[in-house]
């Protein structure tokens, strides 16, 4: 009995540990386990992180790519567009302008052009002519050995006439530059003419012309009420008037200054310009002078044109805005021979710059009265609508 109870007992102890030894078995492989996934955990963590940084760098660096090519395309095209905008300004450059303009009024407001291209400034290249009568101009422009030219507003219908439409009128730049001069102090208004005689130069020409209508819209008769001498040229009645023999004339600037400055009993008597705008309103002056461009040239190089018309605005400008350094410019490019008689001209030389579309009535207005007068003043017949350039 005692031999069994010792068995059980035995038996017992047996389960028990074995029971112990299995649970601690248990207990010791889930804690590994436990340790395997925690391991893993991390294991994943770090790799998800390794994985987000390259991804963050990858991304860093793609970005940091994208900008950097935006640059670049950047840069490719301010490189493209200032390419563009120096072929452009060499473009323009490279056709020489053949521009001839006439000494005097007519071509005063080029001066400051013809210095720029001189010095450079100028986004044009121009070859200049200077020539001292209208007559000079005629063959250079029919023969197309000139793009633009300074002429005046006459001329320009008679040759688009004879060329058949071969130029056509950019602006008109010179408004009137006739006065009647007096040695005394008779003259006072237009009818103190009467009975008296006149000293001009160019019978037929524009300034016959304008003097004869005038005139005749204040009742008095060229051909009985005045005596209209057309014996000499414009620098012979210049000539006469400062040494006093003859007392009255019609003259031009800027031969109205020269005789001022060299004899101080000579005065401007009458502004022709005023008179015509007693009779034809301030809204339509008397246009005398105009520039001209070549037609086929023009249709060829319209931006060229375009950017050379606004250049020689500026010129105009400048001239009326800056006198004194005007007639510096205006002797050293030969328009005029004397500074001082540039500086005090250029108030009295209406020089202007008037597009064709501005001046088209005024000069369609002014081209009525002279084909009255003679037709072949205009070339035989009024110019067209295509006579006038737009830009």
């Amino acid at each position: 009995m005692k031999n069994l109870s010792k068995i059980l007992c035995l038996m017992l102890t047996l389960v028990l540990m074995t029971a112990l030894f299995a649970g601690c078995k248990s207990n010791k492989k889930k804690d590994v386990e436990d340790d395997v996934y925690t391991q893993e955990q991390e294991n994943n963590k770090e790799a998800d992180e390794d994985n987000d940084s390259v991804d963050n760098k990858e991304n860093t660096d793609k970005d940091a790519e994208d900008e950097t090519n935006k640059e670049e395309d950047k840069d490719e095209a301010n490189k493209e567009e200032n390419k563009d905008e120096s072929s452009d300004e060499t473009s323009l450059k490279d056709t020489t302008i053949r521009v001839a303009t006439l000494k005097g009024p007519t071509g005063m407001g080029m001066a400051k052009l013809m210095e720029d291209v001189t010095t450079g400034e100028s986004e044009v290249n121009c070859e200049f002519t200077l020539t001292g009568a209208p007559d000079d101009l005629v063959g250079k422009i029919v023969n197309k050995e000139v793009d633009f030219a300074c002429l005046p507003t006459n001329l320009a219908s008679v040759l688009y006439n004879k060329t058949e439409g071969g130029i056509k009128l950019a602006a008109v730049n010179t408004l009137g530059v006739l006065y009647i001069m007096e040695v005394g102090n008779e003259i006072n208004d237009i009818n103190d003419l009467k009975g008296k005689e006149i000293y001009a130069s160019g019978k037929g020409s524009v300034p016959d012309y304008i003097l004869q209508y005038i005139l005749k819209e204040n009742s008095i008769d060229p051909e009985k009420d005045v005596d209209i001498n057309f014996s000499m040229q414009h620098a012979e009645v210049a000539t006469t008037v400062i040494s006093g023999d003859n007392k009255i004339a019609l003259l031009p600037q800027p031969f109205v200054t020269t005789v001022s400055m060299k004899n101080k009993d000579a005065r401007i008597a009458l502004d022709i310009t005023k008179e015509w705008e007693k009779i034809q309103g301030e809204d339509s002056p008397l246009a005398m002078g105009c520039i001209v461009v070549d037609a086929e040239f023009a249709a060829n190089n319209k931006e060229l044109v375009d950017k050379f018309l606004q250049e020689y605005k500026e010129s105009v400008d400048f001239v009326n805005a800056n006198h004194e350094e005007a007639g510096k410019l205006i002797e050293k490019h030969e328009i005029l021979p004397s500074a001082a008689i540039a500086q005090k001209a250029i108030p009295n030389c209406n020089i202007v710059y008037m597009s064709a579309t501005d001046a088209k009535d005024t000069l369609q207005n002014l081209y009525e009265i002279l084909f009255d007068f003679n037709p072949k003043s205009l070339g035989g017949k009024l110019p067209d609508g295509d006579f006038y350039y737009q830009k």
